[in-house]
């Protein structure tokens, strides 16, 4: 069946990442391609930094673990199993869907490349150029262990062409483009989104340096990075401060200082209050975007009022952590692990491209 050989490769693939930590890479020599892409995928790694300045090795193995964590049988089953239909159904009906990644973080359209595949569709991928190797990689693996699927994924360098449906991710004024050039198109046309926390006050120590973590990975770029804090209006930010210390390293990284040094200097010239801790600066701000090595705030009187205007404002907002205080939140320290049914904006991938 189509669906069970592309699940199996998934698995492979899947196996090989979870050969590479950051701490350290162990060969295993029961999976397939070792002597092909084994040492090739480390030294990408190093290099990955070379050609994004925000893709330290410390970042890259992140997202590899992520996804190794994520690509496993009992995942991909308990993700498939949500949709009745047999994806072998719709290899009779086969669409080319045309992919626009953002190049934020490492390997961040890697799961619409995943769902285009695993329905038995194909991919005409227009990669980032801020990302232009890790994926490119995975699928020559991928197509290694399924030689089916080389027909499956093509990269392409100028215009896309002859695709029948696009899923595109950008910045809001690049989404106006793209819905307008692509109207005629089915399609999922991603725009920016933020994460928020929300806290009362009682998070122990434990919560705010997992809190950290939300903020923190990936250098604040992702749209699941925590941006934006609401607390209740006694609050008081010590505590806070004290869990974050552990990720004071942060600011050794050029590109992070360098903003941090430039978003500060424009906050104080604009004579904003801000609290800062020598890495991260706060600041009361409605918005929900804050730029990079900044964390906007903002007080609350009742946790009701708040779910509601979270609830009203749902389309500016990728995932709220919290301590079960709003319906729906996730756990601190877990906003850049989803599973593979986390869907980003809570459009269903899938179930686009089955009824497309």
């Amino acid at each position: 069946m189509l669906q069970n050989k592309k699940k199996q490769s998934f698995i492979a693939l899947g196996r090989f990442l979870s050969q590479f930590s950051e701490e350290k890479n162990t060969r295993n020599e029961s999976v397939s391609g070792n002597d092909l892409f084994f040492d090739d995928f480390i030294n990408l790694i190093q290099l990955s930094q070379s050609h994004n300045g925000w893709y330290t090795p410390e970042q890259v193995y992140f997202s590899v673990k992520s996804w190794a964590d994520a690509l496993t049988e009992e995942n991909i089953d308990k993700w498939l199993s949500r949709y009745s239909t047999d994806f072998a159904q719709n290899n009779t009906n086969e669409k080319t869907v045309a992919l626009i990644l953002a190049g934020n973080i490492p390997l961040v359209g890697f799961h619409d490349f995943i769902c285009v595949l695993i329905t038995g569709n194909k991919a005409l991928i227009k990669t980032s150029s801020n990302d232009q190797h890790l994926l490119p990689f995975l699928a020559k693996y991928l197509i290694f262990i399924d030689e089916t699927l080389k027909d499956k994924i093509t990269f392409a360098e100028g215009k896309l062409e002859n695709f029948d449906a696009v899923i595109a991710t950008g910045s809001n004024n690049t989404a106006r483009y793209f819905e307008y050039y692509f109207k005629d198109k089915p399609s999922i046309i991603r725009k920016n989104r933020n994460s928020v926390a929300v806290l009362n006050g009682q998070e122990t120590k434990e919560d705010l340096e997992a809190l950290g973590e939300d903020i923190f990975r990936y250098f604040g770029l992702g749209c699941r990075n925590v941006s934006k804090l609401f607390v209740p209006a006694d609050y008081k930010f010590d505590a806070f401060f004290e869990a974050i210390f552990k990720y004071q390293d942060v600011i050794h990284y050029e590109k992070y200082a360098n903003n941090y040094d430039y978003n500060k200097a424009v906050f104080l010239m604009s004579n904003f209050k801000l609290l800062d801790n020598g890495f991260l600066t706060i600041k009361e701000d409605s918005s929900y975007a804050s730029p990079i090595s900044s964390v906007f705030y903002e007080f609350y009187e009742k946790i009701e009022d708040l779910q509601n205007r979270l609830e009203a404002e749902a389309e500016q907002i990728q995932c709220i952590v919290s301590n079960n205080l709003i319906k729906n939140s996730i756990s601190f320290g877990k906003t850049q692990t989803p599973q593979l049914w986390d869907y980003a904006d809570n459009i269903d991938t899938i179930s686009f491209l089955l009824i497309t």
